[in-house]
Parts: structure tokens; sequence; C-alpha cells
């Protein structure tokens, strides 16, 4: 291996099931992911400092997202819920339900305003981050909606669907402006590359294609996998595109050689997430093998000054056998590094749970909490220490929580995790009235939202049967 060839940095264990999305903040001092087992886990990239593991979402989380300046996170998930997280111990969340159905995607705009979320009721929407208001729903779709993401320049939104479509919106219009038609299969996964001219997709006939939004053509169509492609991934430079596949590999494809250049192995089973780092040194994937690797690029280090093609051309891989072993493939494999257990980062992780949107301010007289409401998740109202760091990162720098904040529970030394709670308490009578109406309140509009989503499987079935119909006939 030289030493222009990716290599295994680090390897965390912490999810409990498939890691389902990851995320580097894009100050790249903390790696976010998202997984199954309803949690996500924020990783500090330094060593020896603990992760912290946030519980709020009531079914599998889909997706995760830093906002451009890396001071919120957003979640969505089964429980048809988006959450906006700051990511520090306190574990502060804001939740609003979004979908009627399983929400399997969420995307910041590129100045941080606007979320996408897209959603298994075929609908993607476009909100606000500082008040979580509604803006905008997306039509077009008549099967669940995979994914959604923002142009770099925040003009256009890219979605793709179980329908087998592609589809381009302009996000102020909220009208479709394009549909890419898939034949074979359908896109799970899309995302546009830095320069904003080309989207490339993922896609369920173990394919990757890379399309020109310009000219709405075929740009490259890369058959290297022989499972079915579930992630992919442009470098910040936009010279290389990674692939995570069923096959339990990663592919890195040299976009302007046409070809792909490394095979990586490090996972056991299927890869489920890939990610850059904003300044595209490292990538991290993510299995459903539960754990997550972090690789530094290295190949990066060639060729950065090279542009990629602005004129549409095709690049056609040959789909035969021998292609998928292809000699000028480089195979990189870490599975040895991963299950050698003294080479895991053994990290301790503190698990935060967090139901409601609070900030928890201690006494000093009597050691004890009271809780500061926060109307809203923004980058606005949140604080920071004069360094610039999160109290995230600053009490991670000591690993110590404030003195009568949060009560430390005994762990497992296997399994390293710390529950944190805060108990709030107030004796405020009318405060206790308007609780219990709220609750009543939001008891209703539950009973609402299940009768909407029990009419919307109801319709899905009639759909289904007439389609199944019609192609009898």
């Amino acid at each position: 291996m030289s030493g222009d060839d990716p290599t295994l940095e680090r390897h965390f264990r912490g999810h409990r099931d498939t890691v389902t999305a990851l995320a580097f903040n894009p100050a790249m001092k903390q790696l976010a992911s998202s997984s199954l087992d309803s949690s996500i886990m924020v990783w500090n990239l330094r060593q020896t400092i603990r992760a912290f593991r946030f519980k709020a979402h009531k079914d599998g989380v889909m997706d995760i997202c830093f906002s451009p300046s890396g001071h919120l996170v957003a979640s969505v998930s089964r429980d048809r819920s988006v959450r906006l997280w700051v990511p520090s111990i306190q574990g502060e969340t804001g939740e609003f339900r979004a979908h009627t159905g399983t929400v399997r995607s969420i995307h910041f705009s590129p100045d941080g305003q606007r979320l996408v979320t897209a959603s298994d009721d075929k609908s993607v929407k476009i909100w606000g981050v500082a008040r979580r208001k509604f803006i905008s729903s997306l039509q077009g779709h008549n099967n669940w909606v995979r994914c959604a993401r923002f142009a770099p320049d925040g003009q256009l939104i890219a979605t793709c669907s179980d329908d087998k479509t592609v589809r381009l919106y302009d996000p102020n219009s909220s009208l479709c402006v394009h549909t890419f038609q898939e034949l074979k299969g359908n896109a799970v996964n899309v995302e546009f590359h830095p320069s904003g001219t080309c989207i490339g997709t993922a896609m369920t006939n173990n394919v990757v294609k890379v399309y020109d939004i310009r000219m709405h053509k075929l740009l490259q169509y890369y058959r290297n996998h022989d499972g079915a492609v579930n992630k992919i991934a442009f470098h910040p430079c936009g010279n290389y595109l990674l692939t995570a596949s069923n096959d339990s590999t990663m592919k890195v494809m040299d976009l302007l050689e046409g070809r792909p250049i490394y095979t990586l192995q490090g996972h056991e089973g299927p890869i489920t997430s890939v990610t850059f780092s904003a300044n595209g040194q490292y990538f991290a994937s993510g299995g459903v093998d539960q754990q997550i690797l972090v690789w530094k690029t290295n190949f990066d280090n060639k060729n950065l000054l090279r542009e990629f093609p602005q004129q549409p051309h095709q690049t056609h891989l040959k789909e035969s056998k021998s292609e998928l072993s292809s000699p000028t493939t480089l195979q990189v494999d870490a599975r040895n590094v991963v299950m050698d257990e003294n080479q895991s980062d053994d990290i301790h992780v503190t698990t935060v749970e967090s139901s409601r949107l609070e900030r928890t301010v201690p006494d000093q007289s009597s050691h004890c909490s009271t809780p500061e409401v926060i109307d809203l998740v923004s980058e606005e109202n949140y604080n920071y220490n004069d360094s610039g760091e999160s109290p995230l990162e600053a009490s991670a720098g000591t690993s110590r929580v404030p003195r009568g904040q949060y009560k430390q529970q005994p762990v497992p030394a296997s399994s390293h995790d710390i529950n944190i709670s805060s108990s709030p308490e107030t004796n405020d009578d009318r405060t206790k009235h308007v609780l219990a109406a709220v609750e009543n309140l939001c008891g209703q509009v539950e009973m609402l939202r299940k009768s909407m989503v029990l009419m919307e499987e109801r319709l899905t079935l009639i759909e289904d049967k007439t389609k199944d119909i019609v192609s009898k006939h």
C-alpha cells in the first residue's frame, strides 16, 4: 500500500443497530451518526474524549446533518418527527411533527435558514429553521421519497423516489423543473456535485449514475458493485466519488478518468453510509455491523488541480462480471484492523436523554437544577464561550460535568455508558395547569395524526390494488 492510499484512522463502536447516516462537523471536531437504535451519537475526533449519545426519538433515526456553521444538528426518524439539536451535554432539542410517514432524509440549505425533508408519505417539505415553520411542499412523487438535497447555491433541490424518478425542484416556486426517469431500479440517494452542475444517484440495481443537470443528460454510468448501492459522497474537490454498497465494499471513482481506483473493505455486511469531511482529508463509513470507521483520504493529494469536465460526455463502463474485479482497482482491506480488539477505540459514552427543549441552569445556592425554557432552537439564541467552543467541546476537553447540574449513575465496566438526567421542579400551579392543557391538546392532535396515518395507509392500499388491476388488463 503506497503513501497515497486511503488508511483506516479511527474505529468507533457504540450503536446497537444499523448506522443509517454520518455527518462531519464543518469545524472538523466532531462526527455525528444516526442509527436504527433510535439514537444519534456525537463522536469527538480528538483522542481519549468521550462521545455523547442523544436519546429522544422514539424509533429508528434515518438521517442526520450538521448546519453549515456546525452549531446545530438535525435528525429525522421513523417516528415521523424532525428534531433540531444543540450538540452539547445538556441535550437540548426541539421537535416538530413533519410528515405522516417515516421521514427518511433531512438537509440544511447552504445559508442554514431552511431545511428540506423527504418522507414515505410521498412528499418533500421545506421548513424555516428559526421557528420550525412550514414553508412549502414539493409535489410530484407517487411513492416513498428516499432523499432530498439542496444544491450548493440553494437554488435547486434534488429528490429521488421509489417511483423510479429523480426530480429537480425550484425551492422558491416549489415547481418541478425536470424529471429523470429510471427504467431499471430506483435511486435511494441523490447528492449534488460540489460544482452544482451535476448530481449523482445511488441505485438499487447496483448502479451509480452522474447526470448533468444543465443539459439533462447522463454523464457517467458505473456498474462496479455486485449489490445495491446505498449511499454516495462527492469529494469536496469534485474529482472523486465514494460509494457504499450491500456487497460490503466501498469504491472510490475517479470522475475524470471515469473508472474506479480503490475498493475498500472494513465492514462486515452491507455498508449503509459514507461521508467526506469538509476539507476532504477524511471520510467515514457506517454499516449494518453497527461500526463506524474513519479513514484518511490520502488520494486527494493527487491531481487536485484537475477540473471536472464542464461539457457532457458519456463514460459507460462494461457491465461484465470481470469488470467487478478490474486489475486497475487497488484493494484496501482494513477488516483485520477492525477485528483486532487492541486497535479499536475504547471510548466512554455519555447518554443524554432529553424529550423537551430546556437548558438546565445550576442554582449555586442550593446545588439543584432549575429549568430555563428556550422557545426555539436556533443558532442565534445559543451562546458560546469566548473561545468559540460549544459547551460540548469545552466540557469534553476536561471531561467534567458542572456540579449540581447532572446526576451521574454507576455503569457496568463493559458498556462505558453514563446515564445523565436533569430533574427540574416547579411549584408554580399556573404553570402546571398550562402544561396539563397543552398535554391534553397534544393528545387530541396525536389522535388526529393517527387517523390521518390510517387514511394514508388505506389510500396506499387502494392505489396498489388499482395498479395491479390496470397492469393485469
